[in-house]
């Protein structure tokens, strides 16, 4: 539990899970969900465009791939990586204190309401990290403050649910046969900037201009083979075994099993995704 950073009461719940089993699970097997995007992670380095002197503010960081990647960049320049998971956190200084990179640096907080340095960098960044807001305008209004005029925003974030395969096809499995949860369109959640006049609205309300959305379609790898990924995806999702009895378990393991063995390739488990690269200029 969050006890020593100012957390927004609307993010509480956020902060419980990404400081608490849901972001220790995401340290616990980082190489494995950094190898899972890995082929959408070009699209936003090249979208932002970082530039050795630059000041780069990367949202969201997780356990810092983005945030290294800036650093390296940004050689004269320096990145600062904010999330709220601690065991998250820990692995990002261990890693990039392993790769030597010292002008990296990591702090745990709401993105929200920290009270970052006005007008202090040149670019924000953030890796699928955004989309978990729970006051996503008051959010990107602080994100805008800590940005100089004229800086960039740059995000990664899911198109809809029906866009990206591994997560229909690993819901509808587990859920063996109950209906699927529908949150409200703007609830915190994975899809929460999937529609882009939404994405639009909200960013020009928090002080950003010439909103661009570009759309991406790649591959995502969840494991070696239908049993690695097995394991990866049960220790994920396993909660929406939640109150099924022993029967409606056996099915949802059964049909996630069938799905996996169904996509396994030479190259391991991959499933069809898409994201937005999403593009805004600070007022």
């Amino acid at each position: 539990m969050i006890s020593t950073i100012r957390v927004d009461p609307a993010n509480a719940e956020q902060a419980r899970a990404w400081d608490g089993q849901e972001g220790a699970y995401w340290a616990e097997h980082a190489d494995r969900y950094d190898r899972a995007i890995s082929a959408h992670h070009p699209h936003l380095l090249a979208a932002a465009g970082i530039s050795a002197t630059d000041q780069v503010l990367d949202i969201g960081c997780g356990t810092g791939e983005t945030t290294r990647d800036a650093a390296r960049r940004a050689s004269d320049g320096r990145a600062l990586g904010v999330d709220l998971s601690a065991a998250m956190l820990r692995v990002a200084r261990q890693r990039t204190a392993a790769e030597g990179l010292s002008n990296a640096d990591f702090v745990q907080a709401d993105a929200q309401v920290h009270p970052f340095p006005s007008a202090a960098f040149d670019v924000a960044v953030s890796r699928t990290g955004t989309m978990f807001f729970a006051d996503p305008a008051a959010a990107f209004r602080n994100v805008a403050g800590a940005l100089r005029p004229g800086g960039r925003l740059v995000q990664l974030v899911w198109q809809a649910p029906a866009d990206n395969e591994w997560f229909l096809s690993f819901t509808r499995a587990l859920a063996a046969g109950r209906p699927l949860p529908t949150p409200a369109p703007d609830a915190p959640g994975p899809f929460a900037l999937a529609e882009p006049e939404r994405v639009r609205t909200v960013l020009e309300a928090a002080g950003f201009t010439d909103v661009r959305l570009e759309p991406h379609s790649e591959t995502m790898r969840f494991g070696e083979d239908s049993g690695d990924a097995e394991r990866f995806i049960l220790g994920m999702l396993g909660w929406m075994l939640e109150g099924l009895d022993d029967e409606g378990r056996r099915r949802a393991v059964d049909d996630l099993r069938a799905t996996l063995t169904a996509h396994e390739t030479a190259d391991g488990v991959r499933y069809a995704s898409a994201t937005w690269t999403v593009q805004a200029t600070r007022r």
